[in-house]
């Protein structure tokens, strides 16, 4: 065989495993917003005060045996933001959203919407000193690895609004028409 035609089935074979990935990612992102829509319409507000924020493993965070039982054993050994909390009398470990968990604060009472063991939002935060000026940190590959990802999943949910915003438009200017063709025959 001709140098050629492997390349050019290597080239093929390349084209084919990106197709079927990027079809396969454009379903997972729907799935995930979809969630995310979920999570946010379950979400109470809640007054805690965060006594330490990590990066842990959910196998070592001391999370509820059933969260375990439910969690893939792939993501058992994954790092995760977990934050531990005192809400009312009771200190729990809570997950944080990738999002919030840099800007959440320690030793500090926050008001945030929480749906079951997971923290999605902040509203605000008490007990910083206002006189305090935070030294800039310099950022970490995760972090900014982070703000990208939200960045970039913010732009494609509204990018898919946009595009059913248009196909709900575009149904009902047909239905006008089809309305309009049945009034004149």
């Amino acid at each position: 065989m001709s140098p050629w035609i492997i390349t050019l089935i290597v080239f093929i074979v390349i084209a084919i495993i990106f197709t079927v990935l990027y079809i396969v990612g454009n379903r997972l992102q729907k799935k995930q917003l979809q969630q995310k829509e979920l999570i946010r319409e379950s979400a109470q507000m809640t007054s805690m005060l965060v006594i330490d924020k990590k990066m842990m493993k959910v196998k070592e965070a001391g999370l509820p045996k059933s969260v375990m039982d439910q969690t893939p054993k792939r993501y058992q050994n994954a790092k995760m933001p977990i934050v531990k909390v005192k809400i009312g009398p009771q200190t729990l470990n809570l997950i944080c959203d990738d999002a919030i968990f840099d800007e959440l604060p320690t030793k500090c009472e926050v008001k945030a919407m929480v749906s079951g063991i997971y923290i999605t939002e902040i509203k605000s935060i008490r007990g910083k000193k206002r006189n305090q000026v935070e030294t800039p940190q310099k950022k970490t590959f995760a972090q900014k690895m982070r703000i990208k990802q939200n960045k970039l999943q913010d732009e494609y949910a509204r990018e898919e609004k946009a595009k059913e915003a248009k196909k709900a438009a575009k149904e009902a200017e047909k239905k006008k028409k089809e309305q309009a063709k049945k009034i004149t025959d």
